[in-house]
């Protein structure tokens, strides 16, 4: 992910709160410096899932940020280890850095191409964040390689002579091949977990397939709407 001119897309949920109109600081740790940060950006800080009141309704969750009372703060500080570390280390390598999921696949595919992305002369990344055991080890996440797959598979559509890598090529192929990929996200271990945890309006806004044409894009530290 390193170099001048090159590209980085995250797969993440950021977009829910950008289409919201919020800008989105993401922060690489669930602790009390998340909040001190949050304080520092003259931002909102979004907390854990069970720690939602009527008083501070902004979560992790992005359903519970869809159902929270409009508009949105202006800024939100968004705590996420795997996806705000790799954000961070993307943006210092001088990648631009987009965060893209299903649900906007088409879109930010679309700006990629527009952009020459993916090109020998601008190389492009494409980071599925992955997971993390209990004991801070790293464990597969199948949502987060089929979002990979996802953006890869619409950008291949949109640049027929695109080379892509080994890994890139399994990924587009195993978006493609599944045959349900809402159900194969609603019965993934992730999905499964949210079920368990009573968030199943979160697994269903991770399927939304298509529904955004938003591309959130990391400017001075926060994802903003792309122009």
């Amino acid at each position: 992910m390193r170099g001048r001119g090159r590209r980085a897309v995250v797969h993440d949920h950021r977009g829910v709160a950008v289409e919201a109109g919020s800008a989105v600081h993401p922060y690489r740790r669930r602790d009390a410096s998340a909040e001190t940060y949050a304080r520092e950006k003259d931002a909102v800080l979004a907390v854990g899932r069970r720690a939602v009141t009527p008083e501070h309704p902004y979560s992790l969750s992005p359903a519970a940020l869809r159902a929270a009372p409009a508009p949105l703060p202006a800024r939100l500080v968004l705590p996420s280890p795997n996806g705000s570390t790799i954000s961070a280390e993307a943006a210092a390598g001088d990648a631009t850095v987009i965060a893209a999921s299903p649900r906007n696949r088409t879109a930010v595919a679309r700006r990629l191409a527009a952009h020459g992305y993916g090109t020998a002369g601008r190389p492009l990344a494409v980071v599925a964040a992955g997971e993390r055991w209990p004991d801070g080890s790293l464990r597969p996440a199948l949502e987060d390689l089929l979002g990979a797959g996802a953006v890869l598979a619409a950008l291949r559509a949109a640049c027929p002579d695109l080379t892509l890598t080994p890994e890139a090529t399994a990924a587009a192929t195993l978006w493609t091949a599944t045959k349900d990929p809402v159900a194969a996200l609603h019965g993934c271990a992730s999905g499964r977990e949210l079920y368990a945890y009573g968030c199943p309006q979160d697994v269903e806004v991770a399927a939304e397939i298509d529904a955004s044409t938003t591309v959130p894009v990391l400017v001075d530290g926060a994802f903003q709407e792309a122009p």
